[in-house]
């Protein structure tokens, strides 16, 4: 059955997207009275009645909804984008596959991106919602300072990942059903200060292997390791 993405669904009428609608009426070529899957990011599949065919508006209504419960842990990855940004879109798309709750994007001393195109990497992870069955929307948050990220986060586990071997494996450090906040750096690591300002607020120095890991595959290696432990 076709998935489809609606934020914010509720009882009576609910009208898809422009381009979602694009895609139900003219690629799918679904039909009034045809029944569809709506995925609303936050938990909740709902089967589906579609009541009007339009290009740029598909009415529908809910016959029956099922909310999956939140997962007992979180995974929140901060992250410095790369200059390319198929490869961030690459990421995006396995992070959302894994079920990662939260990507931040960082400004680090040694960033080779300042600004980002936040609605091409939103776009890849509803396809990614839909595509892999998981009803929970990937949280993307636009590019932050670093200083701010590190002075906000609150999760139970903090850790920065540090090309650095002589430090414990990310796994060492990880417990079950306990929320983990990981930074990955730039190609070119973080500083001597951003490390330092990170353990001054609480984060953990870990190491994800002897090899040097590209930017976005550090991430995937992260963000598994912590599925791993959970099970998940």
């Amino acid at each position: 059955m076709s998935i489809f993405y609606k934020k914010n669904t509720q009882s009576g009428k609910n009208i898809l997207s422009e381009e979602e609608s694009k895609h139900c009426a003219l690629v799918l070529r679904h039909q009034q009275g045809d029944e569809i899957t709506v995925f609303d990011g936050v938990g909740g599949k709902h089967q589906a009645m579609l009541t009007k065919i339009a290009k740029r508006a598909c009415e529908f209504e809910i016959i029956e909804t099922i909310t999956l419960p939140q997962k007992p842990f979180n995974i929140h990855l901060g992250i410095a984008p790369t200059k390319n940004m198929d490869r961030m879109e690459w990421m995006v798309e396995k992070l959302c596959e894994m079920g990662v709750d939260e990507v931040s994007f960082i400004k680090t001393q040694h960033s080779e991106r300042k600004q980002l195109r936040l609605d091409r990497l939103e776009k890849k992870a509803i396809s990614a919602m839909k595509q892999s069955g998981n009803p929970f929307l990937l949280q993307l948050n636009d590019l932050v300072d670093f200083d701010s990220f590190i002075s906000s986060e609150q999760r139970d586990i903090k850790l920065i990942a540090h090309v650095d071997p002589s430090h414990s494996y990310i796994s060492k450090k990880l417990q079950k059903d306990r929320s983990v906040s990981i930074l990955i750096g730039p190609e070119g690591d973080f500083s001597s200060e951003e490390v330092e300002n990170a353990t001054k607020a609480g984060f953990e120095m870990v190491s994800l292997g002897t090899n040097t890991l590209r930017t976005e595959t550090a991430g995937l290696v992260a963000c598994c390791s912590i599925n791993i432990v959970n099970q998940y």
